[in-house]
């Protein structure tokens, strides 16, 4: 599998890549990032042979049909990271909630948030990279609130491997910050920042493309990498359960081999439609991947207008705050699929000093063909929280918002999977006052209020963030950030 450049090439960088180079080095030529130059196809006899087949097998089959250039025991000690998950035999459930209507709970692992379906052999295989080069790696990431624990998670006390949690304070819920903070791995760093998301992301995109920076790292003997889903090591592992998902239905006798379904995602970052997207192209029956934003509606708009525009828009926050976010950076790697390098980067050009692009009508018409797009309010996800609560299913205030996408007539005579991003634990408050109508003052007491009215307990490892220590109190202003990183890597070297 060769990975090539999505703003083409500068002359510094090599023009094509390996897998394992676009992990370990995941920014490219003029601030771009790197993206499959072709995706192999998958057939319907593919799928047919794998019906049988446990998620680890299945994903294994997709990654050596992949052809990347990582050797396959190592992929499969990656894989059986999987075991750890709540059900190893079935790490990510397909569950029925309605006739036509079903969810992908992909929240089972140690973090409690699809992210974990990713980063957990994510980290196993960076880390062993890292080690046969026998190179020190100083990982970078930035978070809306589910990739900083699940990154933290699974590099804890790696060899090779420190790095760096970049969170906007008070832009996560109780939980996702106790998640972070409470981290006590030697190799860990976390830094709260005065600003937004956007501002975190912006940072580490900084720092990644920064010429001192990396002297810096140079003088330190570290190499610099990045764990947010601008790495394309992130996005494989997430390609793996569209595959699982659709062979679930076929399992459950819900659809027949080769029949198309609608894909429902909730979306900030773009990662897990980019997932669906490059799934579609390999021969996934998906009849439309469909988009569900929150009041920050700027993919809504991109889908169904083909603008993307950020000139007249501020971030809001609201009550599913991984997905406040503006600037989604992998919106990138399916503009230059379509549509090449060097549209790719003057749309991004535009983006960056004009705060907005346009796609022309041909463009448009491409993106609309593959995605469709709706935005749900608070009150909705609210709504629509406490109906399914009715129903005895507990839905997260980030899944919810793809109940709205599902109410669409053009949707109703297919089979809807709507993936789900979060246990509903990560955010406690939201779920208090949408069921109980509660005004909570803490996280823990609306977890306590919650498992009673669902008749459940609050899982221990959620339960237990409320007694750990903090270990990483800092927040910092935007313009601190580099210093302080500095400081980390200087003091642990």
């Amino acid at each position: 599998m060769i990975f090539t450049e999505t703003r083409g090439n500068d002359q510094a960088r090599p023009a094509q890549v390996g897998f394992a180079a676009a992990l370990l080095s995941p920014i490219a030529s003029f601030g771009g990032i790197y993206s499959p130059e072709s995706m192999p196809g998958v057939d319907l006899d593919f799928l047919e042979h794998h019906l049988a087949s446990s998620y680890k097998q299945l994903a294994m089959a997709l990654l050596l049909h992949l052809d990347i250039d990582i050797d396959p025991s190592i992929l499969q000690q990656a894989l059986d990271l999987y075991d750890r998950f709540d059900d190893a035999g079935d790490p990510v459930p397909v569950v029925k909630l309605d006739d036509r209507l079903f969810v992908s709970e992909l929240y089972h692992g140690p973090t409690r948030a699809f992210k974990d379906m990713a980063l957990q052999p994510f980290g196993l295989i960076l880390s062993t990279l890292a080690q046969q080069q026998q190179q020190q790696y100083l990982i970078l990431t930035a978070t809306s609130g589910d990739t900083g624990p699940a990154a933290l998670e699974t590099f804890r006390n790696r060899a090779n491997i420190r790095v760096v949690c970049l969170y906007p304070q008070g832009g996560t819920s109780d939980v996702q910050r106790l998640q972070m903070v409470t981290e006590d791995g030697g190799n860990l760093k976390v830094i709260g920042i005065h600003g937004n998301f956007d501002d975190a992301q912006a940072a580490l995109k900084s720092l990644l493309s920064s010429a001192s920076f990396k002297q810096r790292l140079d003088e330190l003997n570290i190499a610099l990498s990045a764990a947010n889903s601008v790495n394309f090591g992130r996005i494989i592992f997430q390609m793996l359960y569209q595959f699982h998902g659709y062979l679930a239905l076929v399992r459950q006798g819900e659809i027949k081999l080769g029949d198309e379904i609608i894909l429902h995602i909730p979306s900030g970052n773009f990662g897990n439609a980019l997932g669906a997207y490059y799934a579609k192209r390999m021969g996934l029956p998906i009849a439309k991947i469909v988009i569900a934003s929150n009041a920050n509606n700027v993919l809504t708009e991109w889908i169904k207008q083909g603008s993307y525009d950020l000139s007249k828009r501020d971030l809001i926050a609201t009550t599913s705050p991984a997905m406040d976010i503006l600037k989604s950076s992998n919106v990138e790697r399916v503009l230059f699929d379509l549509f090449g390098a060097e549209r790719t980067r003057e749309l991004m050009r535009q983006l960056d000093e004009d705060g907005r692009y346009q796609l022309d009508a041909a463009e448009h018409a491409q993106i609309s063909d593959i995605f469709a797009a709706d935005d749900c309010s608070d009150e909705e996800g609210s709504e629509y929280i406490r109906q399914a609560f009715s129903k005895g299913y507990l839905v997260d205030p980030h899944t919810a918002t793809c109940f709205k996408t599902c109410l669409a007539a053009e949707f109703s005579d297919r089979v809807n999977l709507i993936y789900s991003t979060a246990e509903w634990t990560k955010f406690a408050s939201v779920m208090d006052n949408a069921i109980n109508g509660h005004q909570p003052q803490s996280d823990e007491a609306a977890l306590s209020a919650v498992a009673a009215s669902a008749g459940i307990k609050v899982p221990r490892a959620i339960a237990d963030l409320f007694a750990k220590p903090i270990a990483h109190p800092l927040v910092v202003a935007k313009q601190d950030i580099e210093n302080e990183i500095l400081k980390f890597l200087e003091s642990s070297n």
